[in-house]
């Protein structure tokens, strides 16, 4: 049987094709063969449909009922498990996945047997192979990318198969940003989105794809439409500021963002869930959009919010971990490592390798602020303890070096040592989002040029910043300041415009400062 639902904001249209279905909401549209009870199906597709938009609780729910109406529906299992397995966050769980699979039949022959068709089977093949393995996370993954791209050729009018294919190769990026996997997997969802516009699985994963300076450009179609065609999912109203922010373009980051969070909070309340199901990574990226628009008087409300948010939350970890990166972009954006929020003490227990780099060098950093050298050494030498995979804890420790040369006297050590450390982020593969560390590598060392008067170095270092960074009102401020001391008002006029196309919406206080800094 072929079934077909476009899930969107069409209620005659829905009445009239399916009167006995539920009301719809705006998940985007796709076609997925399979022979699940016809009752089945709209559980079914919302679930598919959640999927493609990491809404991985909500779309549980959704194939759970899908096999509760259909006890034999192969494909329901199937997609329980899937929402197990989260390829871009690197994260699976692994014994729920199998767990789900197992519910279907206890041993793999038996669950093949359940389905109905050989194409079916082509998925529960590769599902097996992604959890049932006595190899790690790593090498399963690339098994079922092999067993994906083996569907996917075997069946080239299935879209669902194209798309999961190309997930699964951007799930092997391990080690970070990999160009080579990320165009191979764009190129695959460039064609399910030629073919289907509405696909939401099409356009989160080509912003996926194209989520870095260099490629954002290309991401800018699916940017554009993804909200549009997933306005119910939180995840879909956040994606396309992925590409805003690596273009620079804040009022559109800032606008997904607000809609993202605003999402998340209504599904909360809906549901009855806690605070923590809040979208705490849609409210740390409207922070940064904030800053770089200079809405500090909005941020200050965020990160007031985010506080109340962890005590509510209890001993949740997760919410203390998004506390942590907030509160580190935060002192970094207001460079005010005296206020009250740079006093707020989070619990570690738990907390993972980042979360702790961060909080030991927020501590060193104030401890210097605060003429407590003891104890800002003492914060380093756990700080050089920490390891993480992204090597954010290496260059934070750099910086914290940095800081206690100049203040030693030895500003030339410090740039030196910055300099070793920028090259290190510029080895890095490009990032996303928020800058991490929170304060980039490049942007340090033009401020610490700065203060050498070493006004042409200092330009180069913000521009590279930028290069990696795009956008940073603070690294305009830079170049402005730098061209001011190097007599070169065609580098400073154009620094300042684009300051001022940032700050549009900026606090006048904020206006104010820049004017009394540049006059």
């Amino acid at each position: 049987m072929i079934y077909r639902i476009t899930i969107k904001f069409l209620v005659l249209w829905c009445c009239v094709a399916f009167p006995a279905r539920a009301q719809f909401s705006g998940l985007g549209s796709a076609k997925f063969e399979n022979s699940g009870a016809p009752e089945a199906q709209e559980a079914f597709y919302r679930g598919l449909l959640l999927l493609h938009s990491f809404e991985y609780e909500d779309s549980r729910e959704a194939f759970v009922e899908a096999r509760e109406i259909d006890t034999d529906f192969a494909m329901a299992y199937w997609g329980e498990a899937m929402t197990y397995n989260h390829p871009i966050w690197m994260l699976q769980e692994t014994e729920e996945g199998r767990a789900a699979l197992i519910r279907l039949a206890s041993d793999s022959e038996g669950r093949l047997a359940k389905a109905s068709t050989e194409r079916e089977r082509g998925y529960l093949r590769a599902i097996e192979a992604l959890y049932f393995s006595h190899e790690g996370k790593e090498e399963r993954d690339r098994n079922y990318e092999k067993q994906m791209g083996m569907l996917a050729e075997q069946y080239p009018e299935d879209m669902e198969a194209a798309s999961f294919h190309a997930l699964a190769i951007l799930g092997l990026a391990h080690d970070g940003r990999d160009y080579t996997l990320y165009m191979r997997a764009a190129a695959i969802v460039e064609e399910v989105f030629a073919q289907n516009p509405e696909h939401p699985g099409a356009t989160h994963y080509l912003i996926h794809a194209y989520d870095d300076p260099v490629h954002a450009p290309l991401g800018l179609r699916a940017a554009r439409v993804y909200a549009q065609i997933a306005p119910e999912a939180a995840h879909a109203l956040h994606m396309p500021s992925h590409i805003f922010t690596a273009l620079g373009m804040w009022p559109e980051m800032a606008a997904a963002n607000e809609a993202s969070f605003a999402a998340s909070d209504a599904r909360m309340h809906r549901k009855g869930l806690g605070v923590h199901a809040r979208s705490f990574h849609s409210r740390h990226w409207l922070a940064y959009a904030y800053f770089q628009q200079g809405r500090f008087e909005e941020a200050q409300g965020l990160i007031e919010d985010m506080k109340d948010d962890v005590d509510a939350s209890g001993d949740s970890e997760r919410t203390r971990n998004y506390a942590v990166m907030m509160l580190a972009s935060h002192l970094t954006e207001t460079q005010d490592w005296n206020s009250e929020h740079a006093q707020w003490e989070i619990d570690r227990q738990g907390m993972n390798p980042l979360s702790m780099a961060n909080i030991l060098f927020i501590q060193g950093k104030v401890a210097l602020v605060s003429g407590n050298e003891q104890r800002a050494r003492e914060a380093l030498k756990e700080l050089m303890n920490i390891e993480d995979k992204e090597r954010v804890s290496d260059l934070l420790e750099h910086q914290l070096k940095a800081e206690l040369l100049m203040r030693e006297g030895n500003l030339d050590g410090a740039i030196e040592l910055l300099s070793i450390a920028a090259q290190m982020d510029a080895e890095r593969p490009l990032d996303y989002g928020p800058p991490m560390p929170a304060k980039p590598t490049y942007e340090l060392l033009g401020e610490y040029y700065l203060k050498a008067e070493r006004g042409a170095e200092a330009i180069k270092a913000f521009k590279a910043s930028l290069g990696r960074v795009p956008g940073r009102s603070l690294s305009f401020i830079g170049i402005a300041k730098a061209a001011k001391m190097e007599s070169d008002k065609k580098v400073y006029d154009e620094a300042m415009v684009k300051l001022k196309e940032n700050w549009q919406q900026a606090d006048p206080e904020v206006i104010q400062m820049l004017s009394k800094s540049h006059d």
